[in-house]
């Protein structure tokens, strides 16, 4: 029950705006004591944006369908298509806008902090 209620906490915390989805697929721990890996498929609506946010740990996400932009703190902003991939350092502040006519779709994999929230918002 306990986990149950983890998950479902956790998967409210990552839905940062209505145009976003985060569907957790699987949670497991990984080698590196105190982290977990989180699998989840993730869907931003057309002309939509996830919101301003950090993760206690690495995203390492492949886009499936659509188009966007993945805006980091002090870097460019790197357009994304189907087949393309990208890393989001623990920390880094971050955001993810679709820029296409389509849904934006993609897996996203966690590596984080076990007990702590998948993703905070930031100014």
């Amino acid at each position: 029950m306990r986990t149950i209620l983890i998950v479902l906490a956790a998967g409210a915390l990552i839905a940062q705006t209505p145009a976003i989805t985060r569907t957790v697929v699987t949670r497991k721990d990984v080698s590196v004591p105190g982290r977990e890996a989180v699998v989840a498929r993730v869907e931003i609506t057309p002309g939509g944006f996830a919101g301003r946010h950090t993760h206690p740990g690495d995203e390492i996400s492949y886009i499936l369908e659509g188009e966007g932009e993945i805006l980091m703190e002090g870097q460019p902003p790197l357009k994304v298509k189907p087949g393309d991939g990208f890393v989001v350092p623990a920390g880094v502040k971050h955001d993810a806008h679709n820029t296409g006519s389509q849904t934006l779709k993609l897996v996203g994999v966690y590596v984080v902090e076990k007990g702590k929230p998948m993703s905070t918002p930031t100014p």
